[in-house]
């Protein structure tokens, strides 16, 4: 059964150098030196592989990971997990290591979308975190499982509660009110206007850039915009 070092070999043998200094801009805050420059189709794959060998067992619980790609097969590979009770432990195992953006939103276990009752509590114990991309994370789940027809305010209330200075805390529940603008429009406006000031200018730049908020709700929050 391959180890780490094999897993990283492989990683490096698909490779691609342009690949590499383009991700880099999109990841600042990650080193240079822990990114080998993997496409993403290339990296799912990967996982895939992984998943039907069984090497992914010892490849997970072996944290943290030195490399980006490393992580990102990570999320791959739990995306992919069938039992939502071993996707939970797997996610809440993986969560504290998880170091970017690009992972924390890959990150999308199928599994969840069948039993958002039992999930909701680990949302709201994610929301406690300190840590920065487990918060961004349980606000991506509400955004990804609680957003059509069983939207409620009280996830609205959630995201709009959470009281962070971090950028990608914001980016993603400015992101949050945006979507949600353009599914129920008429119950989320009056969040826009208790949003902190940033987060507010964030949700509506994104909600307006949007194709699926319509032409007279994109006008609204124009003149929000502009009288705040």
């Amino acid at each position: 059964m391959p180890d780490k070092n094999m897993i990283v070999d492989s990683l490096y043998a698909a490779a691609d150098a342009v690949y590499r200094d383009f991700n880099s801009k999109l990841i600042p805050n990650i080193d240079k030196g822990k990114i080998i420059g993997v496409r993403t189709p290339v990296l799912r794959a990967m996982a895939r592989d992984m998943a039907k060998s069984g090497v992914y067992k010892d490849f997970i619980h072996k944290l943290p990971h030195k490399y980006f790609e490393e992580n990102q097969l990570h999320a791959f590979i739990i995306s992919g997990f069938r039992d939502f009770d071993s996707a939970v432990r797997a996610v809440d195992e993986f969560l504290v290591y998880v170091d970017n953006w690009a992972t924390c939103d890959q990150m999308s276990p199928k599994v969840f979308a069948k039993n958002t009752d039992k999930l909701l509590p680990c949302i709201k114990k994610w929301l406690r975190s300190k840590h920065v991309y487990t918060v961004r994370f349980a606000v991506l789940c509400l955004m990804r499982y609680y957003m059509n027809a069983n939207f409620d305010t009280k996830y609205a209330d959630m995201v709009l509660g959470i009281k962070s200075d971090e950028y990608y805390v914001n980016m993603m529940r400015a992101w949050y009110f945006a979507t949600a603008a353009a599914k129920h429009f008429d119950l989320v406006y009056p969040y826009f206007e208790r949003l902190d000031s940033c987060t507010r200018a964030r949700a509506i730049q994104k909600a307006i850039e949007s194709y699926r908020v319509s032409p007279e709700h994109k006008v609204k929050l124009r003149a929000l915009r502009g009288n705040l």
